[in-house]
């Protein structure tokens, strides 16, 4: 998420009480997640395990929990609770607007698009040229829609990201800033759920087709021409390179990438990343012909072992 205008590195250690090092006038830009930072945005980092890649990555100013030493170029924030901050952060500069109407009157809808009853249309919604939007949908702020896209009813575009910090007595929730994008040519199926970036985009690709009860998480990338049938699970940050095919109940874990033109047979799931054009199966999933032997292999235990036991 970028500011309405640059701040200085003062300003911001001033809104949520911190300490900092650099220069007190060292550009702000806005605040973005590690895996989609830019030069002059705050990253939040809370473990040591993390504080390297933090600290190496695009981002120039660094929330952080501890003082360390600043890499050159870059400005820190020290702050005992990152986490929290990084959402102070988000409030002052994003806050969800209460809507009183079906549809905002600064949404955009294009050309010879159709809305059925009952759909929402929340602020800053731009829906592009000759769109079928079936009833019952809801469509949160900011989100975009291209061209000759349709969306079944009971879909909702823009919902928060699940992303919860365990604390002794609750779960803290990281709030979500970013939005969803639909490319041209998309086709979503009845019930579907994609969760809006927590400070970036979730991005459906053009040509894909998403069938009935799919859940996208935030921050995921779906490439051009992909296909996935119902009751699909996508985590967040996932990359799915282009025409890759997801058959019912398939489940990804969050942060991987899925090889351009792979596929994953009906209820795999994986928490590796997938090699492009190959098939897969199981849960753990793995190249499907090797994973057909194993499941033959055990089918025949039972004969091996009853021929061990007669010898």
């Amino acid at each position: 998420m970028k500011f309405p205008r640059t701040y200085t590195l003062s300003e911001i250690a001033q809104l949520i009480e911190a300490e900092y090092i650099g220069e007190e006038n060292f550009p702000v830009f806005g605040i973005n997640e590690i895996h989609v930072v830019e030069e002059g945005d705050i990253v939040f980092v809370d473990h040591p395990k993390y504080y390297d890649k933090a600290l190496e990555s695009a981002a120039t100013i660094v929330l952080i929990n501890k003082k360390v030493d600043c890499p050159e170029g870059k400005a820190l924030l020290i702050s005992e609770n990152p986490f929290s901050d990084f959402n102070k952060i988000t409030k002052h500069f994003y806050q969800i607007k209460k809507s009183t109407e079906l549809q905002s009157p600064n949404a955009k809808i294009g050309i010879n698009t159709h809305i059925q009853p009952n759909v929402f249309i929340g602020n800053n919604v731009s829906i592009g040229d000759n769109c079928f939007i079936h009833a019952n949908v809801v469509i949160n702020d900011d989100t975009q829609i291209g061209d000759n896209v349709i969306i079944h009813s009971g879909t909702v575009l823009g919902a928060d990201a699940f992303y919860y910090k365990n604390r002794t007595t609750h779960f803290e929730k990281l709030h979500s800033c970013g939005f969803v994008s639909i490319d041209n040519n998309v086709e979503i199926g009845a019930l579907c759920t994609i969760d809006r970036g927590v400070t970036g985009v979730t991005t459906i690709g053009e040509h894909t087709k998403i069938d009935n009860q799919v859940q996208i998480g935030h921050d995921t990338i779906i490439g051009k021409k992909c296909l996935f049938a119902a009751q699909v699970g996508i985590a967040g940050c996932v990359v799915v390179e282009d025409e890759v095919t997801l058959w019912g109940q398939v489940g990804i874990a969050s942060g991987i990438k899925l090889g351009k033109g792979s596929t994953l047979l009906a209820q795999a799931g994986t928490n590796k990343s997938t090699e492009a054009s190959k098939v897969y199966f199981g849960s753990p999933a793995g190249e499907a012909r090797v994973k057909f032997k194993e499941v033959a292999a055990v089918a025949n235990l039972p004969y091996l072992i009853r021929k061990l036991n007669s010898l």
